[in-house]
């Protein structure tokens, strides 16, 4: 039912809107994102691995696929059931990654406006650096939306970016040519700008989702110089109040700021996922954590645009 439900949605593009699964953990409520939702299980037997973190269960195979099973309750330090036949286990696919989270119930499924989710503040579940992406109100209830990439980035850091990828990319130019960056999260942010330091990117604007990044495009749409100050757009997918989707939506249907490259760097992107970043207009989709694929797209997209604009101007 999920991927059913998740087939008819990918069929709109650009709407600012996402579809959040709520489920239940000891009274609260919490969401996710449909596309990262494979399936509902019923919870299965799960073989126990040493040495790993206190909120891995262990593994199991429902089919063909060998699953880490998290227990979300015990990560998010929040009481267990004694009642497992009520537990659930949510079956999810990003980062090119399946794991599964086990939590107390699934309530159902919400279509809302990033426009509406707030970024939570310092004081929820750890703050910038914190597990909750954002909040969202529905029917009067707060669902407390959960940074899953950051999740399971604690557990198994060895699954984010990470800088090491680049150690064999030799000795680089400096390039100063200007990036800008739209992503809501603080460590991933701070990971990107590690990385692409390190590949010699020294001009690189951070903000926190599309709609401050657009904000910022359309305050500057009359200045001359502006495709000079912004040589290529980089965005993640899921973000409070405008999404990047969006973001290259707006960006690729404007007249001037269509000429600007857009990367989607997000853990979202599959084939499904792929085709609705093209339709939008997409110049590149790569998924996180594919570090060392994002800088070499990065290099040639920025390589082609110049050369594409010298040969206007010249």
């Amino acid at each position: 039912m999920v991927a059913e439900h998740r087939s008819e949605i990918l069929l709109e593009s650009g709407t600012n809107e996402i579809e959040i699964m709520e489920f239940t953990i000891a009274g609260n409520v919490f969401g996710i994102n449909v596309a990262k939702v494979r399936e509902i299980m019923i919870p299965s037997p799960v073989i126990k691995m040493p040495h790993a973190h206190e909120a891995v269960e262990g593994i199991f195979k429902p089919r063909d696929t060998v699953l880490t099973t998290i227990n979300l309750p015990k990560y998010l330090n929040l009481p267990e059931t004694d009642s497992s036949e009520r537990n659930l286990f949510i079956i999810t696919n990003f980062n090119q990654m399946h794991v599964a989270f086990r939590v107390h119930s699934v309530v159902g499924i919400e279509r809302i406006t990033w426009e509406s989710i707030q970024k939570p503040d310092n004081i929820i579940y750890g703050g910038d650096d914190g597990v909750a992406t954002g909040l969202a109100e529905c029917d009067g209830r707060i669902i407390t939306i959960l940074d899953f990439e950051k999740i399971v980035a604690e557990i198994s850091p060895q699954t984010s970016i990470q800088l090491s990828d680049l150690d064999d990319i030799g000795k680089r130019q400096l390039n100063n040519h200007p990036i800008y960056i739209a992503e809501d999260s603080a460590l991933l942010t701070r990971l990107v700008i590690e990385c692409l330091q390190k590949a010699g990117y020294t001009n690189l604007k951070k903000f926190n989702n599309g709609q401050e990044l657009w904000d910022y495009l359309k305050s500057h749409e009359n200045d001359k110089n502006i495709l000079d100050n912004v040589a290529l757009i980089m965005t993640d997918i899921e973000m409070p109040q405008m999404d990047g989707h969006r973001l290259t939506k707006l960006v690729k249907d404007h007249h001037i700021f269509k000429q600007i490259p857009v990367i989607i760097f997000s853990s979202l992107i599959n084939d499904e996922m792929r085709v609705k970043g093209k339709q939008l207009g997409a110049d590149g989709q790569i998924s996180k954590p594919e570090i060392l694929t994002l800088v070499s797209m990065i290099d040639n997209l920025i390589a082609l645009s110049q050369s594409k604009r010298q040969k206007v101007n010249g």
